[in-house]
């Protein structure tokens, strides 16, 4: 990044980055260096190169970026968190802008991961995030503590519209968060946790799901009929079961793995928990007439894409290990990397779609290292 033109890095931030900063409060109480350049720059040293507090705050003071020292630069760094946070959310209101383009038919598929501090005490945080399938952007995200009430995975941790198509793992597979999402008009498609969803049929008794799979006999075979789900209240959601027998090798690995998980838990392996490992079985409420069972569980497999995200977050924005020990730090820190990750998703795209330089020259006026010097460690 020292190489990189200053200039057009700031091109790519979001149009009102410098507003950001003072409605969040992220300026107050500062004694010198207090532009916004100022404090963003020697933050995106320290988070998109992984350089320690103490050498970012070497280089920027030989640079004359800012005169920090490592601790006002941690400081800086936890009251810029909601600052980061606002430019995240902002990057994506841009894009949306830019674009201007709506898709006939768009997934979103959600999804969370975990990231720890470091240490055998170090305390985990949770990344809620939704992408958009098949454009791949990110539309929404939210950190929570990893435990405690109210911060694990269900389709409640996320906005819905309606018209939304949401895809999910086993994870939130959960009546709740299932009727949360039929409230707010958007439409699920769930890969069904026999444990921990109770499913009627339509006589509005209690659905025995595996003698339902008694006519998949054969890999590549689907199955289709409705299922209903009551929320707390006593309300049912109408929706279908779509299933598919997984093939011989497929149902071989999952029969492995569901005994490997158990033997590691010290549990009791039933042998009901061997039978589902042989299907995929979907709680769906995707409209019937435009997308049969097949159509819904080619969606599904489209799941697998977040899990590509979250690799490039923890691989290119070395967003996997958390090296803050204070909660506040912590936050920023995530913000900041999720921030590194977005704008470097937006250049990459700019330099695809706009010049074989990657910028629009209108943005850039003049050029600025990030920073002027280099440090080479001792």
């Amino acid at each position: 990044m020292f190489d990189s033109d200053w200039m057009t890095v700031k091109s790519f931030l979001p149009r009102n980055w410098e507003w950001l900063a003072r409605r969040t409060r992220a300026l107050k109480g500062l004694r010198k260096d207090r532009e916004p350049e100022q404090l963003l720059r020697p933050l995106l040293i320290h988070l998109g190169c992984g350089y320690s507090l103490r050498e970012t705050a070497t280089r920027v003071r030989q640079s004359g970026i800012a005169d920090l020292s490592e601790v006002a630069l941690f400081k800086r760094l936890i009251k810029s968190k909601d600052w980061l946070s606002a430019l995240c959310v902002s990057l994506m209101r841009d894009w949306k802008r830019d674009h201007g383009v709506k898709l006939d038919l768009e997934y979103r598929l959600l999804d969370s991961t975990l990231v720890k501090e470091p240490g055998r005490t170090g305390s985990q945080w949770r990344i809620h995030y939704s992408v958009r399938i098949p454009s791949l952007r990110c539309d929404f995200f939210k950190l929570t503590p990893a435990c405690g009430k109210g911060n694990g995975d269900t389709l409640a941790q996320f906005p819905m519209e309606a018209g939304d198509y949401i895809v999910a793992d086993r994870g939130y597979s959960q009546s709740s968060g299932i009727c949360y999402a039929a409230q707010e008009g958007a439409h699920v498609c769930v890969r069904v946790n026999p444990g921990g969803l109770r499913l009627h049929g339509e006589d509005r008794r209690q659905l025995r799901l595996l003698d339902r799979m008694a006519p998949l006999r054969e890999a590549g075979q689907v199955l289709e009929f409705k299922a209903l789900l009551r929320d707390g209240r006593g309300t049912f959601v109408e929706g279908r079961i779509c299933a598919l027998r997984k093939s011989e090798l497929a149902i071989e690995a999952a029969q492995k793995k569901v005994r490997r998980r158990a033997q590691k838990n010290g549990e009791e392996l039933r042998p009901e928990t061997l039978e589902f490992a042989k299907y995929v079985i979907l709680f769906t409420t995707f409209p019937q007439a435009t997308f049969p069972a097949g159509k819904v569980l080619e969606g599904y497999r489209y799941r697998w894409q977040v899990e590509l995200i979250f690799k490039r977050f923890k691989q290119v924005a070395q967003l996997g290990h958390l090296p803050k020990r204070v909660d506040d730090s912590a936050e920023a820190w995530l913000y900041g990397k999720l921030l590194v990750a977005l704008l470097t998703q937006r250049m990459v795209e700019h330099a695809s779609l706009f010049s074989p330089w990657g910028y629009e020259l209108a943005r850039v006026e003049g050029a600025e290292p990030l920073a002027r010097v280099r440090v080479h460690a001792q």
